[in-house]
């Protein structure tokens, strides 16, 4: 009796850790026993509705992932999922240009994006260098020329633009506009802030009038005769140039397309891409869909619909984009457009830039 009653501690010590045991096992059945959601919520700044739905809507066929989508600019998106905070529903955040992409980064909205299809499809330098983001589609950023004023072997390089000759020739829009704020950081990766700023003042002082409008707006200046070089995308011409209204297209036919800087540093480019939330609900979904907008039938589509070069180097681009010939781009990770956005406009106020 004696020996039993001495044995009891160790006895009822067992059994505790035991039903502890049982006890966490129950516990947690409950979260990894729940049944995995069929929907993947995306705060898109995209503007293809269309093209972008049909993708979307394959996507669904394909896994039977429902594909939510809310719209706004991407400081709204971005604004919106600070302030839903851990109740936000978004999985993914899909907008135009990397240095968007770096401002959600920044801000502690992304996680990191575990994918070895990902890494496979899309080229480091289209990657953020802490795979918080990928690029999906890319876009040069080139000179578009009047065909009946300036020859293509008048045309270098972007530098080449601040020479006298350009004097009052050149249009381009406002710096308040991503678009430029990142062509800038490029610059300052590649050639250091004192070259570029040079290079920003030599721009200002040829520009054809102050700047106003987008992209579309500079190319139908150039047609219309008020400057003769505009800096822009190249997607904007080629939805100009398949446009359902004749006068855009035919303000396009008068324009040609040039790559600058092919013997030197390349053409700048930039993407459209996106990052998983980091309070994602479902984010396995998210992976998901990302892995598919880089397989080679989603990069066709974007390729031919929205006439944007594919990031996949696997899919070829549209006969278009074929026509304007191949190019070499800058070789540098586009995680660099954001981190030197800040100092970019920095310059781009500086010089007068408006």
């Amino acid at each position: 009796m004696k020996r039993i009653t001495a044995l009891l501690p160790t006895i009822l010590v067992s059994a505790s850790l035991l039903f502890a045991g049982c006890g966490s096992a129950d516990n947690a059945s409950p979260k990894s026993a729940q049944p995995e959601t069929k929907e993947v919520n995306v705060y898109t700044a995209r503007h293809y509705p269309g093209i972008d739905d049909a993708i979307y809507k394959t996507f669904t066929d394909k896994t039977g992932i429902k594909v939510n989508i809310i719209k706004a600019s991407s400081e709204e998106l971005i604004q919106r999922i600070k302030t839903e905070g851990a109740a936000s529903k978004a999985d993914i955040f899909f907008t135009a240009d990397a240095g968007n992409l770096y401002m959600a980064k920044e801000a502690g909205l992304l996680q990191p994006i575990k994918s070895a299809a990902l890494e496979k499809a899309i080229p480091a330098n289209y990657r953020d260098k802490d795979n918080m983001w990928v690029g999906l589609t890319m876009r040069a950023r080139v000179l578009v020329y009047a065909k009946d004023r300036v020859k293509p072997e008048e045309l270098s390089t972007y530098e080449a633009l601040t020479e006298p000759k350009w004097k009052g020739r050149i249009l381009v829009r406002s710096s308040n506009n991503i678009y430029n704020q990142s062509m800038l950081a490029a610059a300052i990766a590649i050639h250091g802030e004192e070259k570029s700023k040079e290079w920003a003042q030599g721009i200002v002082a040829n520009m054809a009038r102050k700047p106003e409008g987008g992209d579309r707006d500079q190319a139908k200046a150039v047609a219309a005769g008020i400057g003769d070089v505009a800096i822009m995308n190249t997607y904007y011409l080629g939805q100009m140039l398949t446009s359902k209204d004749a006068e855009e297209v035919k303000a396009a036919q008068k324009l040609g397309v040039f790559f600058p800087n092919q013997s030197t540093t390349g053409t700048h480019v930039n993407i459209s891409g996106a990052g998983v939330v980091k309070t994602a609900p479902n984010a396995a979904n998210a992976v998901k869909l990302l892995e598919y907008l880089a397989e080679a039938e989603a990069q066709r589509i974007f390729a031919e619909a929205s006439v944007e070069y594919p990031v996949n180097p696997a899919v070829e681009p549209s006969a278009l984009l074929k026509q304007w010939g191949s190019f070499k781009p800058q070789d540098i990770n586009l995680s660099k457009l954001g981190e030197n956005n800040r100092r970019a406009v920095q310059i781009l106020n500086e010089v007068g830039w408006k």
